[in-house]
Order: C-alpha cells, then structure tokens, then sequence
C-alpha cells in the first residue's frame, strides 16, 4: 500500500498548486493533473545534483515527503519514478484509490512509470510523470480521447492490460505502452532506486520542462544550443539562455539556483 501524505504536508502542496481541497471526482483530479504540469516542473536537475552526493544502495532517491518538500522550497520536480510515487502519495492523501504500474516505450521495457486512479467502476490514467495533461480512461473495449490546453491524447488497446498513448500536436506522437497491472511499492521502490544506478535514465542530460498558460517550454542539455524550445499552438519557437543558462532557466522555470549549479557542474566532472 502506498502511503498518503500527512494532511498537513498535503494541505501545502495544495496552496502550492493553487488549488483548495475537494472531495474525490474525475473532474478533481484532472484539476490537480494540470496543476500539477504547470507548477511542478518535470526536470533531471535535481536528482543529476543529488546523485553527486547521495550514499549507494537505495540513499539516492528522493521519496514523495523529500520530493514535496524541495518542491515547496526549491521549485524543483523530478523524472517519472520519483515523480508518479509523490503524486500518488498526493492523491492518496486526498480520498482517492487506485495503484502505480510501470510501463515501456517501444523497445525500453520498464522505463516508464504512471499512476491509475479507479473511481466509479472506472479506471483512469493520471501520469504525472510524462507528463500526460489530462486523465485518461482506460476501456479495453476501445479507443478513449482526452484534450487539454496544452495536448491531446488518445489511449488504445494494443493487447491483454496493454494500451498505447498518444499524443498530438506533437513530432513524435507516440508517448509510451501503458501496461495496467498494478506493481507492489517494493518493486516501485526498487526500480526507483536503480533509476539511479549505471543505467538510469536522464543522468548525463539537463532537461526541464514545464506547462504555462497557452505553451510548454522545454530545456534539452543534449541539443547544444543553449535555448529553451517554446511550444505554442502547434508550433516551435527557440529563446536563447545568454552566458549563464543556469540563471536563466532558474529565472524561467523557478527552479532553484544552486540545484542547477550543482547539476551542471556534475555533467562538466
């Protein structure tokens, strides 16, 4: 069973959402689905900074309590594992049920993680992680769609528990093979924790992402161009960082000063 926040931890991640407590709906949780992409940003900087000094063995990851609070106080968010766990804990927190399952894009098995929400006979997707802007309903009889002011998304049954999600306007539409089988919290825990290892993902890249009203902006360590990419209304535009893209992108998307310091000067050794 996953642990729920603390009300009172809870009760600051709402004001730090912009939202008031609500009883438990769809309607609800896609307010928190979007809040979330517009205030929590999905970023590597924090655990390319973390990794640089945590102990081995399971001292890495940064579990939903460690999570919430330096996003209360750094303005920093994280990658799928570390962020789909704090958000479930969230939604635990406020009335709702369902599980955590981990997921594959194409050949990359196990790579991604999401959260399911079950309400009223029902299931949905609720990823915070990709992000996915708006809950999905999973139906294994047929194709569901979902909008938002940012992306569209459809989910379609592509085999036993297996659905693909898609994405458009978007050069690569798709996202990311949901497979809807629950996962234990010790499994969670544990591919949380080699997410940090040899072979975990978005290590050796900077990338912070982050929805506004009306566009999405996009910083890519790997691309070389020193610009952040602005997504609006289907189209892509690039905005220069300057000669000091750490205080750039703390300035743009809030994240902490010192944690992208720190993360730029892991890459650089």
């Amino acid at each position: 069973m996953i642990e729920p926040l603390t009300d009172g931890l809870a009760h600051r991640v709402l004001a730090h959402l912009g939202l008031a407590r609500a009883k438990p709906s769809v309607t609800y949780l896609g307010h928190l689905v979007a809040a979330y992409g517009q205030r929590v940003p999905w970023e590597s900087v924090s655990r390319i900074a973390r990794r640089a000094y945590c102990l081995p063995g399971g001292g890495c990851p940064r579990w939903p309590e460690i999570f919430w609070e330096e996003a209360l106080s750094l303005g920093t968010g994280g990658t799928c594992f570390e962020s789909n766990l704090a958000f479930f804990s969230l939604l635990r927190a406020l009335g709702f049920e369902g599980y955590l399952t981990i997921n594959n894009m194409s050949e990359s098995i196990g790579c991604h993680t999401a959260c399911v929400v079950e309400w009223g006979g029902e299931q949905w997707l609720a990823d915070a992680g990709y992000p996915v802007y708006a809950p999905l309903r999973i139906d294994p009889l047929g194709e569901t769609q979902a909008s938002s002011p940012w992306m569209d998304y459809s989910l379609t049954p592509a085999g036993p528990d297996e659905y693909i999600v898609t994405q458009s306007p978007h050069a690569r539409p798709y996202a990311f093979t949901l497979i809807n089988k629950p996962v234990s919290i010790a499994r969670y825990r544990a591919a949380t924790i080699d997410d940090y290892g040899e072979q975990g993902l978005f290590l050796s890249r900077i990338i912070v992402l982050r929805a506004s009203p009306g566009h999405v902006q996009r910083f890519d360590s790997s691309q070389e161009t020193n610009a952040v990419e602005v997504f609006e209304g289907g189209q892509k535009r690039e905005e220069a960082l300057g000669d000091d893209p750490a205080a750039a992108l703390s300035a743009r998307f809030g994240v902490n000063l010192r944690v992208l310091r720190e993360a730029f000067a892991a890459l650089r050794g």
